[in-house]
């Protein structure tokens, strides 16, 4: 017999988020064996306790910060739609399918303005850098520069480690270039200095 599809849009289904990201899936990995808890005291000085209303979750976030860096989405216009959709990016950020996904505007709004003159995004990137050579989830085999492959010393009785500091500031610095080129296309100001 002949059937399609066509309404199945509309039914309503009981589903568990964590049965939709598939086992294998990186962040998966990462949830594993990141522990991204010490971001709370890291950024307590940066917020008030007893005043005001109630701040969107630090850890969604930077985790959604790490998100937009970890898979190049250049964008916090464009990183709010693609949390809407992957289910992977909702489960890792802790929002259930029917939780509202933090507007793109409060990201960059606590980007360039609560954490202004800090250095807190690199403080937090260098943590869960070291968390994950601590779990050999970051290797120094090979080394891209200019798009040359350079081979790492082979040896792995003699070696020696360093402290390699990564820049978070490029990253940030795409998403200000994004917001501006944004607000060029909508005829919008800029911000209030």
């Amino acid at each position: 017999m002949f059937h399609t599809r066509k309404h199945m849009q509309n039914e309503m289904e009981f589903v568990c988020l964590e049965d939709l990201v598939p086992q294998d899936h990186l962040l998966r990995k990462i949830d594993k064996y990141i522990d991204f808890s010490f971001i709370i005291e890291k950024v307590k000085p940066y917020y008030c306790e007893d005043n005001g209303r109630p701040s969107l979750d630090p850890l969604i976030l930077f985790k959604m910060m790490f998100v937009g860096y970890f898979f190049g989405i250049r964008s916090e216009r464009q990183l709010e739609k693609e949390i809407q959709t992957n289910n992977a990016y909702r489960w890792f950020l802790g929002l259930k399918l029917t939780d509202p996904v933090p507007h793109h505007s409060t990201i960059s709004w606590n980007r360039r303005t609560r954490f202004k003159d800090t250095e807190i995004f690199q403080e937090i990137f260098d943590e869960i850098v070291l968390q994950a050579m601590n779990h050999r989830m970051v290797g120094g085999r090979v080394l891209f520069t200019d798009s040359t492959h350079l081979k790492a010393n082979a040896n792995k009785h003699k070696f020696s480690r360093e402290e390699v500091e990564v820049e978070t500031r490029d990253y940030v610095e795409e998403l200000n270039q994004a917001i501006q080129e944004d607000r060029k296309q909508n005829g919008k100001k800029g911000p209030k200095r």
